[in-house]
């Protein structure tokens, strides 16, 4: 992660606990301004070409969405089922959110040869319980989400950011954004190449898949 300022890690932090909250919960749900085109023009981005083109397209996805409520259609609602749809099912998900969906893949094998986990509680559902618990965190019981969900990950990575920011700079902050480096590679950048690409069979046109774009360009700076 290069070096940001403190200012930069704050926004970094809010970013990333709006797209976790946004891939665990439907829209109808959050009420959030995912479709509020101000609210994408506004964000910032870092001054990298991959942020600002991410943001750009969901501004022109929250744009469209805009018109068409204008023209009596309701694309908040179709966010939410496309949300259950790759998420929940019935009668399972399009695009498994969990980690433990997506283990190693096996020299010399494609991924889409890789089977598929017969039961969403795995070894990083057990190591994403350890890293939370070490953070002093933990999931509600209105979360009903094994702790490897992608929306999860994320609100960790949030999480690490928000607490960058809040030490000191030099060595405090650089230990810290060191651990998120580790937490990226080993967690989230590990498998989100394979959730997109579900997700995009499923709903290439549709929302998540921006957030998605967005959340691996962020992982990145």
């Amino acid at each position: 992660m290069r070096e940001l300022t403190k200012d930069e890690l704050v926004h970094l932090s809010q970013m990333y606990a709006f797209l976790g909250n946004s891939l665990l919960k439907p829209m109808n749900q959050t009420k959030g301004p995912g479709l509020d085109p101000a609210f994408w023009a506004a964000l910032p981005d870092f001054d990298d070409p991959a942020v600002e083109a991410a943001l750009d397209s969901l501004l022109a996805f929250a744009e469209d969405a805009a018109v068409r409520v204008g023209a009596g259609e309701d694309p908040a609602t179709e966010v939410a089922v496309e949300h259950t749809r790759l998420f929940v099912g019935p009668p399972s998900p399009a695009a498994a959110p969990w980690e433990t969906y997506y283990p190693e893949i096996p020299e010399g094998m494609a991924p889409e040869d890789v089977p598929e986990p017969s039961c969403g509680f795995g070894e990083p559902t057990f190591a994403m319980r350890e890293l939370l618990r070490k953070a002093g965190l933990g999931l509600t019981s209105e979360n009903h989400q094994f702790e490897d969900h992608m929306g999860i990950e994320l609100l960790y990575l949030s999480v690490l950011c928000g607490k960058a920011a809040e030490v000191d700079g030099g060595k405090a902050r650089a230990d810290v954004l060191a651990q998120a480096e580790v937490f990226i590679a080993e967690h989230p950048a590990r498998w989100i190449d394979r959730l997109m690409a579900k997700v995009e069979t499923a709903a290439p046109k549709g929302y998540v898949i921006h957030l998605l774009r967005l959340a691996k360009t962020l992982m990145a700076l």
